[in-house]
């Protein structure tokens, strides 16, 4: 659903009128920030199926650091695969690395560990590899996504819609005060139940998530 789709559907719940544009009224502004606020309540509940992408990276001779275009830091990588050898490259402490990195004067190769390094000039989150590559490889990063708050009435979000549509409601009934007979408390329950049903529906996508092993 769109941003205005997500505010309006909290504003009937309302009995509001619907709104144009999410920044008509001072109310529709203060809805539009529930639904922000619901949506990273949402999005940090779960690693969704509709937000995981794969990011390519060819490694370049001689430079250890990429950047994640689009991973802030609220994201979270899973996996990470070097192509080129077909093996699963492990993570490892940044501060392993750091010293791996010191016991060797050319620490040059093919990668064996990665680690997250700190984010770049746009607060893309930087893996660094080590051994630094000594010839270019293809490297598929996998994760998890989440995505930065909604601004334009036409910002998508692809995570389930009727957790969100909940929770911002509760939000707004708690600020209200009066709420034509439905607590904030009452409705709080709605929305947790709606998000824990969301959570099995996409859960049952990656059953081997939520198998736990002794």
């Amino acid at each position: 659903m769109t941003y205005l789709e997500l505010v309006n559907a909290v504003l009937r719940r309302l009995r509001e009128d619907e709104v144009t544009t999410v920044s008509e009224s001072d109310y529709s502004r203060l809805i539009g920030d529930f639904v922000n606020d619901a949506k990273r309540l949402v999005e940090d509940s779960w690693d969704w199926t509709a937000l995981r992408e794969a990011v390519s990276i060819t490694t370049i001779v001689g430079q250890s650091n990429y950047s994640l275009t689009g991973y802030s830091t609220k994201s979270k990588i899973q996996t990470v695969h070097n192509e080129t050898t077909n093996q699963v490259i492990p993570m490892e402490s940044l501060t392993r690395i750091r010293q791996l990195s010191l016991q060797s004067d050319s620490a040059n190769g093919a990668v064996q560990y990665y680690t997250l390094d700190g984010v770049d000039s746009n607060n893309d989150m930087q893996i660094r590899f080590y051994m630094t590559p000594n010839i270019a490889q293809s490297i598929t990063v996998y994760g998890v996504k989440r995505t930065n708050a909604l601004v334009n009435d036409t910002d998508e979000t692809f995570i389930p819609s009727a957790p969100v549509v909940q929770w911002a409601y509760s939000y707004a009934l708690r600020e209200r005060g009066e709420t034509g007979g439905q607590s904030a408390a009452e409705q709080a329950v709605f929305a947790k139940e709606d998000l824990t049903n969301a959570i099995s529906q996409d859960a049952s996508q990656h059953p081997e998530e939520t198998i736990w092993y002794s």
